[in-house]
């Protein structure tokens, strides 16, 4: 089930709140079937999983970065072999191989010049007068 607080946050200042009142006004006192002593202890497994999640957090931040950096070092490699393909005597930019690995060839290459004609103006009726 998903809390039904808003603010996730808020639940952790709401048990803090409560179980320091408890504490101060009523320590020996039961509530719901629990001591204080019982009740920090069902409650717990939230405080622990949070800790959890924090932990993960930093770990993915950790992991994003580390692969941030293995892709700059992976993306030097591949750029050095695919200009080793290009300026290499046998297959060169205008290759199947050049053409396989994704690349567009020299000779596929269109110039990119366009001669776009005059477009034409629609013609617009009028619209059915209504009564």
């Amino acid at each position: 089930m998903v809390s039904s607080y808003k603010n996730p946050t808020r639940i952790v200042r709401k048990v803090e709140e409560v179980a320091t009142a408890w504490e101060r006004i009523a320590p020996a006192a039961e509530f719901g079937g629990m001591s204080l002593a019982d009740f920090r202890a069902a409650v717990a497994e939230s405080f622990t999983l949070r800790t959890r999640s924090a932990e993960l957090e930093v770990e993915l931040s950790a992991n994003i970065a580390r692969r941030a950096a293995a892709d700059e070092a992976t993306n030097s490699k591949l750029k050095l072999v695919v200009n080793s393909v290009k300026g290499h005597p046998t297959y060169g930019e205008n290759s199947d191989l050049y053409r396989a690995m994704g690349y567009v060839t020299s000779t596929d290459r269109s110039t990119g010049l366009t001669r776009k004609g005059a477009a034409e103006e629609p013609v617009l009726e009028p619209a059915p007068a209504t009564l």
